[in-house]
């Protein structure tokens, strides 16, 4: 993907555990979520802000006000392109 922003990998790491949280619940990620799954030891605060710029970006959007985040369109095929691991069967 030639346009593709430079993302850090703590940017990267939660845009992956947030398409992995919605592809398995099928519901919009929050801060909480992300903070337990990703494993990384950050407040949900940081991961707020992270969140806000990898909307900025347009890798995810909010559904609503309140709720947590889900992934674009630009989101997923980052994932494909950049972030998923294919295991052997």
């Amino acid at each position: 993907m030639a346009d593709a922003p430079v993302m850090n990998e703590r940017a990267q790491l939660l845009l992956k555990t947030l398409i992995e949280r919605y592809i398995a619940e099928g519901q919009p990620v929050g801060s909480r979520a992300l903070s337990k799954f990703a494993g990384l030891d950050l407040s949900p605060a940081s991961i707020r802000n992270i969140m806000a710029d990898l909307e900025d970006i347009g890798f995810i959007a909010s559904p609503h006000t309140s709720a947590g985040r889900v992934p674009t369109a630009r989101g997923y095929r980052f994932f494909v392109d950049t972030l998923l691991t294919i295991k052997p069967l």
